[in-house]
């Protein structure tokens, strides 16, 4: 009998869990996010009917728009997807409504809970609500005590807030906000968002792990010698660079996504699958993660920054030619650093992770080595014996591979390596979804697996204190180098790991 392939993730979402009766009510309506993301995935899920018939969008911002600016605004920003189904799109956007809304100003958050109440009615929403901040970071907490004055997050069951990143800005700053944010909802009403963890190949790793015996056994320091964690891009700044100086490769993703990888990567078994037993788990492995050198943090990353590339015809900008941006900023736009995890399972082990734009290739992946063999008995057609290794891909070409070891064909006895694929679109037929579509019914499903917890972000803030704390104040010691554009970074990088005798993987 031919059982068919599943993935229990996406049975969950799409058989047993109904999201209930729902206004979602996103603030920073005009902004980038909106247009590029939550709409278009609301409206992915609007099609795959995983929303409710009582549903609404209230999109909020400072601007004077009426509800037919706002529908008029998002179908011009989604022309595409209109265009393949514009009766699918009609029904949508009647779901759509305005109000204008600042967040500062006391007087509209009062229209704005007199607004609810008309959607509540008018689209049977029952008073469920998500709130969506999609404003500027320092709008955050003060965003958060706006809605809790209103007396809009005063039951815990019915409403709640989705943070996006950065939660902070390093550890004293998260901190702050956590106190914050918890003065005036529940850590259950507090959904940090972070869409890495929306991709089904970042949720694929805890179902490849703790689904499949042959895996979780070899897990672990004495079957695994390194691991890799890798997030490139080949774009450049394009048109964040006024965010970008002040954060940086280091806070706009290593802190977060990297991070999150490596928790997923490195965590143990939950003893059962419920949100609290997972978020456990992953702030225990954050909690005991370090750099490999504390005292002179200099010597275990490097950061670069991308000069000019390209071709005559095709010539790409260096960073600090790109608009908006400080001709002699020191801001990073690469880092590579090893990590140890100082615990039972991993002890020993380094860590390596790295992220850049304007690199060679789009690729976000996760690359566990595993140890040699005691005893090469056989000559390798390479020339010298190859590790196998698991190579999670978590985009673009989802999927995993696992590298290992053949007889080359010929008399002799020569061993080669081979690969054997797993790709998600030849296995379920269909792309993923967005990590967005995922996220955002979670939230209103008020389920909070995958987002991230107080403490969780403040172990990852915590563990790169050394590092942010010498960028500010001695800068010299860790220095930018300087790397071509659609390369894989500054040589340093490769130095980085050629000191333990390995080498970066360069799909």
């Amino acid at each position: 009998m031919n059982v068919p392939i599943t993935n229990p993730f996406r049975i969950g979402l799409r058989q047993e869990r109904v999201i209930p009766p729902q206004c979602l009510v996103i603030f920073g309506a005009s902004g980038d996010l909106t247009h590029r993301k939550l709409i278009p995935a609301l409206f992915e899920l609007f099609k795959q009917r995983r929303l409710p018939s009582e549903f609404a969008v209230l999109g909020c911002a400072r601007r004077a728009w009426t509800d037919n600016d706002f529908r008029q605004k998002m179908s011009i920003a989604l022309a595409d997807k209109v265009k393949e189904d514009p009766q699918a799109w009609e029904q949508f956007s009647s779901l759509l409504f305005y109000e204008s809304v600042d967040l500062q100003n006391r007087e509209t958050i009062s229209k704005l809970s007199i607004r609810l109440e008309e959607i509540d009615r008018l689209c049977a929403t029952h008073g469920n609500r998500t709130f969506y901040l999609s404003v500027s970071p320092k709008f955050y907490g003060s965003g958060c005590q706006a809605i809790a004055e209103a007396g809009l997050l005063n039951d815990p069951k019915r409403s709640r807030v989705v943070i996006e990143k950065p939660f902070g800005r390093d550890f004293s700053s998260a901190q702050s906000l956590n106190r914050l944010v918890q003065h005036y909802g529940q850590e259950n009403q507090i959904f940090r968002i972070d869409h890495y963890l929306g991709k089904e190949t970042v949720q694929n790793i805890l179902v490849l792990r703790f689904a499949n015996a042959i895996f979780e056994p070899i897990w672990n320091r004495n079957y695994i010698s390194s691991v890799q964690i890798t997030a490139s891009e080949t774009v450049g700044v394009e048109e964040r660079a006024g965010y970008y100086e002040t954060s940086g490769a280091l806070r706009d993703m290593v802190q977060n996504h990297l991070t999150q990888m490596l928790a997923i990567t490195a965590m143990e078994p939950p003893g059962h699958f419920d949100p609290e037993a997972i978020r456990n788990e992953k702030a225990k492995v954050l909690q005991a993660a370090r750099l490999a050198n504390e005292l002179e943090p200099w010597k275990c990353c490097i950061r670069g920054q991308y000069g000019k590339g390209g071709t005559k015809n095709f010539p790409l900008l260096g960073y600090r030619e790109e608009p908006g941006v400080n001709p002699n900023s020191t801001t990073e736009t690469y880092v590579a650093m090893k990590l140890f995890i100082e615990n039972w399972r991993w002890q020993g082990v380094p860590f390596y992770i790295r992220t850049g734009k304007r690199l060679a290739k789009r690729i976000s992946e996760v690359v566990l080595t595993f140890r040699e063999a005691p005893v090469h008995l056989f000559d390798s057609a390479g020339g010298t014996p190859t590790s196998n290794q698991l190579i999670l891909r978590i985009q673009p070409d989802e999927g995993a591979t696992f590298r290992f070891d053949v007889k080359s064909p010929g008399s002799g006895m020569r061993s080669r390596p081979v690969e054997m694929e797993f790709s998600y679109d030849e296995s379920f037929g269909e792309p993923s979804d967005e990590g967005y579509v995922r996220l955002l019914a979670d939230a209103m499903l008020n389920d909070t697996t995958l987002f991230t917890r107080s403490d969780e972000v403040e172990a990852a803030w915590r563990l790169y204190t050394p590092l942010l704390e010498l960028i500010e104040d001695s800068p010299w010691q860790l220095p930018i180098y300087p790397y071509e554009s659609r390369t894989w970074g500054p040589a340093e990088a490769d130095n980085l790991l050629a000191k333990d005798n390995l080498l970066w993987r360069r799909p």
